[in-house]
């Protein structure tokens, strides 16, 4: 972890410096540390009120961010920021994006592919089975579900997730050390192991309920979906649908009875211009799943590091003796051929006789040729 984490987590710990401040701060002064270390005069004149320099200052003197950094990380916890490489380039797009986020687990490439499932505490038997229908088949697809950890909808769509043998993050309104309720504390175990708790509150921070609300704009903006299950008037899973309408994203609500407390929220959304889940190839036919796939058979091909890119450019489209590809990568041939073995298993090249290989391309060149005509892809 670089040294600038610490200064990152330092005005993580002051409440009302959020991202539009800690931005016009970095403006002014260039770079984290000199934001942190600045005087009141300074940061004053940056733009920062009495109060908020008074409490910047206070927080400085009274914090010992070398220890705290020590306490984040014996307890396994992963510490991004807005540069950081590892910072989820999904979340980085949305506005508003937290400045710095804490995560247990790990996130991969494939949770581009996330699909947010929220909805009430209180839900219906209805509710329950849907949920559990939705999340397992995303599961099988290797979706990843993002929820928020809560009772009732959310916990439902998480374990199922888990119990299909697939991915899920875990957004939570506390710190990443507070998981809320207690009951879900195994539930948390399991997420870290098979995907990732995340939260943008600073370590300690218990799950008060003012917390709740901004969170979701997390769950939305790693998710390309959002689903909304059951939800009341008033749930904050309508809140998570309105950050993913602002951020541009896909929204999807299950309709209920126009009677069921539980529904009024999700028909209220469908009256609004979302989408009505009236099964769960609605979403894998929006998602494109054959254009994932092929983006991910793809993904499979493509070189992983210097070597193989090396040797793949090397390989021809005709058959080559190990030993003439040996001498234009200038390689030893054991490595050549312990390398291109790797690479036939990835079905980047193709053993045909006599110690000769040749490349296989086709694959790719069809999925760039769509690529390009649909305007899609990374």
């Amino acid at each position: 972890m670089d040294d600038r984490t610490k200064y990152w987590v330092g005005f993580n710990l002051i409440r009302g410096i959020g991202p539009v401040r800690l931005e016009r701060l970095l403006q002014h002064f260039g770079d984290i540390r000199s934001a942190w270390e600045a005087r009141s005069y300074q940061l004053e004149a940056a733009g920062l009120n009495y109060n908020l320099s008074r409490q910047l200052i206070q927080t400085r003197q009274n914090t010992c961010l070398d220890k705290l950094m020590e306490t984040i990380l014996e307890a396994g916890t992963k510490v991004y920021y807005w540069d950081h490489p590892h910072y989820p380039e999904r979340l980085r797009r949305i506005t508003q994006s937290p400045f710095v986020i804490y995560m247990k687990g790990d996130l991969i490439e494939e949770d581009i592919w996330g699909v947010a499932i929220v909805g009430t505490r209180r839900y219906s038997d209805y509710g329950r089975q849907i949920t559990g229908e939705i999340a397992r088949m995303l599961a099988g697809y290797g979706i990843t579900v993002i929820s928020g950890l809560a009772r009732g909808i959310d916990g439902i769509a998480h374990q199922n997730a888990l119990d299909a043998g697939g991915r899920t993050i875990a957004v939570l309104g506390s710190g990443i050390d507070q998981i809320y309720p207690p009951e879900h504390k195994k539930l948390a175990e399991r997420i870290v192991n098979q995907g990732a708790l995340i939260s943008d509150y600073p370590v300690g921070t218990p799950p008060d309920g003012s917390n709740f609300p901004p969170r979701n704009r997390i769950i939305s903006g790693l998710s390309k979906i959002t689903i909304v299950i059951e939800a009341g008037k008033k749930s904050g899973a309508l809140i998570t649908a309105g950050y993913a309408a602002e951020q541009g994203k896909e929204v999807f609500a299950v309709p209920g009875k126009i009677t069921s407390p539980m529904s009024k929220g999700t028909n209220l959304l469908i009256k609004q211009g979302a989408h009505p889940l009236l099964s769960a190839q609605d979403v894998l036919d929006l998602m494109n799943m054959s254009l994932i796939t092929e983006q991910r058979m793809v993904k499979k091909t493509l070189p992983s590091d210097p070597r193989e890119a090396l040797l793949f450019q090397a390989v021809g489209d005709e058959p080559q003796h190990v030993d003439e590809i040996s001498t234009i990568v200038n390689l030893p041939i054991e490595e050549v051929t312990s390398t291109l073995a790797l690479m036939e298993l990835k079905g980047m090249v193709r053993k045909t006789f006599g110690m000769k290989y040749v490349a296989v391309r086709d694959m790719m060149l069809d999925y760039r040729c769509k690529v390009n005509l649909n305007g899609e892809g990374n």
